[in-house]
């Protein structure tokens, strides 16, 4: 995968637009003349408003959603382990979008130390890969539920699940370890961070980015295409059977509809125009459409990002139990609000009554006599 890349090679192109293009290390050529550059103002906020959107929305959701798994929900099953670490990688890599945010703010330019600027870098490729890969165990999960129910019995285990979950944080980790011996550099007078280092081959750079497609995209691509065509043809081709039936399908279908956008919108552009850019670069393109892929290759990171706002959704359409868990809590909650408003307004109103003395409520009223009648 692209994380397994040398400390000073093209390990992180896509935080950056131009210094690419103006590294010395490229031949005359490549440089481009300043109508070709990359704008470094369109690079600066395409990121800062997608972070702004991004930050907010993904930290309270997948912290939201880590609460119901983690407090609310009483029994967990292997697909709800694989959901509480999606939601756990996208909620440490939302907290790192404040620092990416700054920095762009500022322009690009480096104010907090040279650990959490590896960190960061450290954090977005492991949020990248470990929820390419929890997507995918997921859909390998649906597909044995519905395709192998029997199987699903005996193979699918909540310790099996939290054991391949923490085979994939370790491995992940391994390969982005890299990116943790690179962290911030002085270029034009400014420390700069997401930005790589001396660039030494191209070709090599080339051929490790084709691995880190192949294993990082392509390969869970097509196990989760082959898992979902395999669901829907059994969903197809089953007799009409009973509300429950259309249930499992449903959600079957809304886990399809909200992984493969994920894997579209999210990550295809990404290591496709990734790919595209390294090419124009080895094989010398034109600089204006090397900039131009440069210009896509920020949008495309910026779709990356966003994945994290996805998530959450896939909890609540395909989640049966997190959905029930979510409605029975707001239920319960809006009903204890209704009924505290309510005693409070009626306890105000008896306080209120309490206050006119008795003097007051006799007056009016016509006086009584004690006395025996003669």
């Amino acid at each position: 995968m692209l994380v397994t890349f040398p400390p000073q090679s093209f390990g992180k192109p896509l935080h950056q637009t131009s210094s690419l293009l103006n590294t010395s290390g490229l031949p005359e050529q490549q440089t481009c003349s300043a109508g070709c550059n990359s704008d470094q103002n369109f690079k600066c906020m395409a990121y800062t408003v997608t972070y702004c959107i991004v930050f907010p929305i993904a930290f309270l959701c997948n912290s939201v959603a880590l609460f119901v798994f983690l407090r609310l929900t009483r029994k967990h099953s292997a697909n709800s382990v694989f959901m509480i670490n999606l939601a756990l990688s996208d909620t440490v890599f939302s907290l790192t979008l404040p620092f990416r945010l700054v920095y762009y703010f500022r322009d690009s330019e480096w104010d907090f130390p040279d650990w959490l600027c590896r960190i960061c870098v450290f954090a977005f490729y492991m949020n990248l890969y470990t929820s390419v890969l929890f997507l995918t165990g997921l859909s390998v999960l649906r597909y044995i539920a519905i395709v192998h129910p029997l199987l699903n019995r005996s193979l699918v285990t909540v310790k099996r699940g939290v054991c391949v979950c923490v085979g994939i944080w370790v491995g992940v980790a391994l390969l982005s370890s890299p990116f943790l011996m690179t962290g911030t550099l002085e270029r034009e007078g400014k420390t700069r961070c997401f930005e790589p280092g001396a660039i030494t081959s191209w070709y090599r750079i080339l051929v490790l980015n084709y691995v880190a497609l192949v294993l990082g995209f392509l390969l869970p691509f097509t196990t989760i295409l082959g898992c979902y065509g395999s669901i829907m043809f059994k969903l197809v081709s089953r007799k009409k059977r009973p509300s429950r039936s259309r249930q499992n399908r449903q959600r079957a279908v809304y886990l399809v509809t909200v992984i493969l956008s994920s894997l579209l919108l999210c990550f295809l552009p990404y290591h496709l125009l990734r790919s595209l850019h390294l090419h124009a670069v080895v094989h010398r393109w034109n600089c204006c459409i090397t900039g131009w892929l440069l210009r896509m290759l920020v949008i495309s990171l910026c779709l990356a990002a966003s994945n994290s706002c996805l998530n959450p959704l896939m909890y609540y359409f395909a989640g049966e139990s997190f959905r029930t868990t979510v409605r029975t809590t707001v239920r319960s909650t809006l009903r204890s609000t209704s009924f505290s408003s309510i005693g409070q307004s009626s306890w105000k109103s008896r306080r209120k009554r309490s206050q006119y003395p008795l003097s007051h409520i006799a007056e009016g009223l016509p006086e009584i006599s004690l006395r025996p009648q003669d």
